[in-house]
């Protein structure tokens, strides 16, 4: 079965595909398919927009669909930036501008309170209506500046404290193995054959 991974992101796209090609699945992203409009992500919660993600892509191209909403959130900051965490420091922010605004957010707070969490929801729709939803959290310490090249996102500030490394600087199993959307995709898993098997 080919499934929509409602995402433009190529990291993300490259993550979930990899996953579902284990599953038995075929995967194509939002950078494949005919241009369609963009969701507008105005939940105030992950599995809000998650949820939103996934029922209005899959009604649109009547594929199921997987979306995902994730994000950092930094204990010191109360949490932030959270559901805003891809547009942190503006709307059209690079990764890179949000690292930087974070690390100047966390200037001279100790490592013992630079707590934080990746938090990732997926949600999978089908055309039907159906939805179902799963959870992961990464645990983490925000660095006093970047390290690595790999990944995306916050990865270079995310240190992993039981790895030793931030997130960029781990392999692309050493990543889905811990990370939150490793963790999401884990729990989704098991329910995933019977949710495509009512659709069949």
């Amino acid at each position: 079965m080919k499934v929509l991974i409602a995402t433009k992101n190529r990291g993300k796209a490259a993550e979930f595909g990899r996953m579902f090609q284990e599953l038995g699945h075929e995967a194509v992203s939002l950078l494949e398919v005919a241009e369609l409009p963009s969701v507008v992500e105005d939940g105030a919660t992950f599995q809000e927009n998650a949820v939103k993600k996934a029922v209005e892509y899959s009604r649109a191209t009547g594929m199921v669909a997987l979306a995902d909403d994730s994000g950092l959130e930094v204990d010191y900051l109360h949490g932030q930036p959270g559901v805003h965490s891809a547009r942190y420091a503006g709307p059209d922010a690079t990764d890179e501008e949000n690292n930087r605004r974070l690390l100047e957010a966390l200037k001279g707070v100790p490592w013992e309170e630079r707590g934080a969490r990746f938090r990732c929801v997926l949600a999978l729709a089908s055309p039907d209506g159906r939805v179902v939803t799963a959870e992961g959290v990464c645990e983490g310490v925000i660095t006093q500046e970047p390290q690595g090249e790999g990944g995306f996102g916050y990865d270079p500030i995310f240190f992993v404290p039981s790895l030793g490394r931030t997130m960029a600087q781990l392999s692309p199993q050493e990543k889905n193995s811990i990370s939150h959307r490793g963790m999401a995709l884990k729990r989704l898993r098991p329910l995933i054959p019977e949710f495509l098997g009512q659709g069949a």
